[in-house]
């Protein structure tokens, strides 16, 4: 016993929102926990804190470098340290007259009659996926009277349920029986989360994996829950207030703003529940079902998510697979493939040939998209990667040189590339963005770039290049009536259709290598009737010359958004670009640029089609095999010159709109390293 402490002190606070009888008796409430991760851990803590004199509590696991992120007892000094011992410990420093009674090998059929032995009340902090222990427990509860809390981290949410005495059991709303793992998964995160407030803003599908029992949590959901879960906890032991039992729930979403107070009658067979869960087997009959969800579609149209937590018990024991263990080079490159390219094509490919060199095999896809003029679209994608993986390298002290191979052709350029130690180099500022960047092409904020946003992009660029900015009402309707009748000639054009089908994925919010629709800046109904019509050529024609079908999407696309931005930019060249090292240089400076805008905060969507189109007319080089764009395209010219003035549109190597806003909630994302690797590709 500490000498020093007074449990009526050190709980003196709680006093107002409960009386000192109410203390007294919540002092001498005892609370059984089942697992100790993110959940189970500050259940036990906030409880502690409360006032709750005795716990069980059990966990077989140890702490690990993987759940630092949110499980408040993960720590260096607890690292391989057992987590039930760790909890209790700290438990203990709050209050060092606590009761506690650990379970170190966690709870299996043959210890609950010991672990719920007197407890007033069960909270869950089971993983996820412990089926079973989750059914025995709750089973456990339902046959000796005692309630029971669940408070799921979802996102940066939670969602609540509880399971009174005489209630709806656990059983009968999530009715598991003895259904394979996958379909009680489906219904328990049904049942947890009916409304999945939590959906909208994961922003990475790839971290949701039901074959291997993993899936994302964050440190706010988890306080969340342990602030309801103590609430509820407190208005059953004081039996005062109103306490919600199964089927009815609450699920709050901070990220959100929402509370929903949810209700589904008969549980999971409720129709629906029915319904929603009908939807994610579908989702999980496509061919990669080792997603949740499938890709690329991160969420079932419940929006539910995997929340991940500690086991606490010895049968659900399997453990999330360690994080890859990549080379350092391959740590490079993970984060280089994510610079950005026309299309989303990727034009490059890694090899590595030693433990601090690397090859770039560059190519371009001038032979088959109209908008890869000369293979320099491509280049400066390629310059976009060299910078990238300078900046990444700057975050493991090395230093980046950079040669290309002059024996190697423009459509296949090749990059030799050199890592040195350098001790006194600091990680590059821009290193946190690389995965951040992303296209906007919806509307954004029409607020003007501030003069310290300015200076710091203009700074990105120096002092080589310059910037052009494009400010203010008059100039962002100018250029909105010139984007506006830009994307006529893409859209009225056969060679730009051909590229349009290919590089466009359907029906999805992410794509490893194309552009995916919701991506698009186009309403649903719009999305629906493009891809309808751009399945044949014949249909496009029809649409364009009887029913103005380029009108929606170039008002959605070009129009609107041209107009709702902070302004439009031109990042110049010294001169006039020539050769494939000055469009690789500009792919370098574009990308600083890009990271430095995101950097801020702001967003960007390119505009870099009229770049090119000018330059077929200036070189008088044939693109297409209809007239009629071959004059648009001069018209469009003439236009892009009076706006930037003729010797600075010679010089122009890369345009775009920017300013303020939401980040997109559907983007591009990229193959994987494995991919891009030479040696794959060559079949090695």
């Amino acid at each position: 016993m500490v000498q020093d402490f007074s449990y009526r002190e050190a709980t003196s606070r709680n006093i107002g929102w409960v009386t000192p009888v109410e203390q007294e008796i919540l002092r001498y409430k005892r609370i059984a926990i089942a697992g100790l991760g993110g959940v189970g851990g500050i259940h036990l803590l906030t409880l502690a804190r409360l006032g709750i004199g005795a716990f069980h509590i059990a966990d077989f696991d140890v702490f690990d470098l993987v759940n630092f992120n949110r499980q408040v007892g993960a720590t260096v000094s607890s690292l391989n340290r057992p987590k039930s011992e760790v909890l209790a410990a700290m438990a203990r420093d709050i209050n060092p007259e606590l009761n506690i009674k650990i379970f170190p090998r966690g709870v299996n059929p043959d210890n609950l009659p010991e672990f719920f032995e007197d407890v007033d009340l069960y909270i869950d902090g089971l993983d996820f996926f412990a089926f079973s222990a989750r059914a025995v427990t709750f089973s456990a509860c339902e046959e000796r009277g005692i309630p029971a809390i669940t408070a799921a981290p979802l996102g940066m949410g939670s969602a609540l349920l509880n399971f009174l005495p005489g209630k709806m059991t656990f059983e009968e709303y999530f009715q598991w029986g003895d259904l394979p793992e996958v379909e009680k998964a489906l219904r328990f995160l049904i049942g947890l989360a009916p409304t999945g407030l939590h959906a909208r803003y994961l922003l990475d599908p790839s971290s949701i994996n039901l074959k291997e029992r993993r899936g994302p949590s964050t440190i706010m959901g988890c306080q969340l829950c342990a602030g309801i879960a103590a609430t509820e906890a407190l208005k059953i032991l004081l039996n005062r207030g109103t306490v919600l039992a199964a089927p009815h729930g609450v699920h709050f979403d901070a990220y959100r703003n929402k509370l929903i107070r949810t209700w589904r009658p008969g549980g999971n067979s409720n129709p629906l529940q029915q319904f929603s869960l009908a939807i994610a087997r579908r989702r999980l009959s496509k061919k990669n079902t080792n997603k949740l969800f499938g890709d690329p579609e991160p969420y079932s149209s419940t929006g539910t998510i995997i929340p991940s937590e500690s086991t606490g018990c010895e049968d659900e024991s399997k453990r999330p697979p360690e994080l890859k263990s990549y080379t350092l080079i391959e740590q490079i490159l993970d984060l280089a493939r994510w610079a950005p390219s026309g299309d989303n094509t990727q034009p490059w490919r890694f090899q590595i040939v030693g433990d601090n060199s690397l090859t770039i095999h560059g190519f371009d896809t001038r032979d088959h998209c109209v908008y890869d003029l000369d293979g320099r679209p491509s280049q400066i994608s390629i310059g976009a990667l060299l910078e990238t993986i300078s900046i990444a390298a700057t975050g493991h002290g090395l230093k980046t040189s950079i040669q290309r191979r002059p024996d190697c052709s423009d459509t296949k350029p090749t990059f030799d590339i050199h890592f040195g130690s350098d001790p006194h180099l600091k990680p590059d500022p821009l290193i946190p963005y690389i995965r951040y960047r992303s296209v906007q092409r919806r509307p954004m904020s029409t607020r003007p770039l501030t003069g310290r946003e300015k200076s710091a992009l203009e700074a990105a660029v120096k002092p080589q290049y310059d910037i052009l900015w494009l400010e203010g009402f008059s100039r962002r309707l100018e250029m909105a009536r010139f984007l506006f009748d830009n994307a006529k000639l893409r859209l009225i054009m056969p060679e730009a259709y051909q590229v349009h089908r290919a590089i466009i994925q359907w029906n999805s919010r992410y794509s490893a290598d194309k552009v995916p629709d919701q991506a698009l800046g186009v309403d649903p109904f719009t999305a629906r009737l493009m891809h309808w019509i751009m399945g044949s050529w014949d249909r496009v024609e029809f649409f364009n010359t009887f029913l103005a079908g380029t009108w929606a999407p170039r008002l959605q696309m070009d129009l609107i958004p041209a107009m709702a931005c902070g302004g439009h930019f031109v990042i110049l060249a010294p001169h006039a670009p020539r050769s494939i090292d000055d469009y690789v240089s500009a792919g370098r400076v574009m990308q600083r640029f890009w990271l430095t805008a995101t950097k801020l905060g702001l967003q960007l969507q390119p505009e870099i089609t009229p770049l090119v189109f000018a330059r077929y007319s200036r070189e008088s080089i044939p693109f297409s095999k209809t007239k009629q764009c071959i004059t648009l395209a001069t018209s469009l010219t003439r236009r892009l010159g009076h706006i930037l003035g003729e010797e600075v549109a010679t010089r122009a190597v890369f345009m775009g709109r920017i300013g303020a806003g939401k980040r997109p909630a559907s983007r591009s994302i990229r193959l994987e390293l494995e991919q891009m690797l030479w040696r794959l590709r060559a079949g090695a």
